[in-house]
């Protein structure tokens, strides 16, 4: 017997979809879900930072039932992908991530076969998103990000420093990664209630009797090599060059010929992206779409699911049909 996609026992709150594969980029083992008909236009979902392709629970199942084929994939570093790095990749930041994505759209989704995929990130997953379509346009029909990371500096502020000074800001940076106990730090979090805290910090509505949730970010947390994946990131995307950020990305996308079409999804109670600079970001570049879910933080996708997947399936019904 089929399962019922809105049986609030198979669907709601698991975040057991599709079906669990593993992929092999750079020698590194890739976990990833997919679920929906292979002949199926394609969607891949990009997670945010601490999350995995399970924090897609409330949204994969219902994009399949319309008509997709859903991807969610797990970032180098999170999740059940590779944590020990073991020497075959020095840091972990977006320009990393975003080759591992084209590569995932290259050799997983076959865009050749199935066509462009839709692409929908969740804070750093949008910044992978926005940073693989800089790179690779050929592989992308639209972005959703939700929201869109690193707005702070909204218009590049193009600032040339000695290669002496960039190269010593590049040492402390490593030095100082690899003194802190992140170790420590990973273990304390994930393992006691500090972590109830620092997920409701991305969330308006209370997450305290969430315990799928709490699983999602404490499981991949506790794994051997955590600390390592996360002091790989932090000094990865500490010492990126200008190119690699937000801001310089976004210009870079204005400028693409046949620019695929971006919508910028914000939690208007989000505390760490505040709306106001959704909104200025919007001011800046017209091309770019907003739409704004009341009551609702930083992880709006998962939080108010209904509305979320209301407006990603209006987005892409439109522009089926403008076409």
């Amino acid at each position: 017997m089929q399962k019922n996609i809105y049986d609030k026992e198979f669907f709601i709150g698991s975040p057991y979809w599709g079906e669990s594969k593993y992929w092999s980029y750079r020698d590194l083992k890739v976990h990833f879900r997919v679920t929906g008909s292979e002949s199926n236009p394609p969607i891949v979902l990009i997670h945010g930072f601490g999350a995995s392709s399970d924090h897609w629970r409330n949204n994969a199942e219902i994009f399949a039932s319309e008509g997709f084929r859903v991807y969610g994939i797990d970032l180098i570093g999170f999740g059940k992908s590779e944590q020990s790095l073991q020497n075959k990749i020095n840091h972990l930041d977006n320009k990393l991530w975003a080759n591992q994505l084209a590569s995932f759209l290259d050799q997983v989704v076959d865009i050749k076969k199935n066509g462009k995929a839709v692409l929908i990130g969740n804070s750093l997953g949008a910044l992978t998103a926005i940073t693989t379509l800089s790179e690779r346009p050929e592989l992308i029909k639209t972005i959703i990000a939700a929201p869109l990371p690193e707005p702070v500096f909204i218009s590049p502020i193009k600032l040339v420093f000695p290669s002496w000074l960039i190269k010593l800001k590049s040492y402390l940076i490593k030095l100082f990664f690899h003194i802190f106990p992140l170790n420590a730090l990973v273990n304390l979090i994930s393992r006691t209630k500090l972590i109830t805290f620092a997920l409701q910090s991305a969330y308006f509505h209370s997450i305290s009797n969430d315990i799928s949730l709490k699983r999602i970010i404490t499981v991949p947390a506790r794994r051997v090599n955590a600390s390592k994946a996360l002091r790989a990131m932090c000094i990865g995307m500490s010492n990126r060059t200008d190119s690699a950020k937000g801001p310089y990305i976004i210009e870079k996308i204005q400028n693409l010929p046949n620019r695929p079409p971006i919508l910028l999804i914000w939690g208007k109670q989000d505390k760490l992206i505040p709306i106001f600079l959704a909104k200025k970001l919007i001011k800046l570049h017209p091309w770019l779409k907003l739409s704004v879910i009341n009551e609702a933080g930083h992880c709006l996708h998962d939080e108010l699911p209904k509305h979320f997947n209301q407006i990603v399936l209006k987005w892409l019904k439109n522009l089926k049909t403008s076409k």
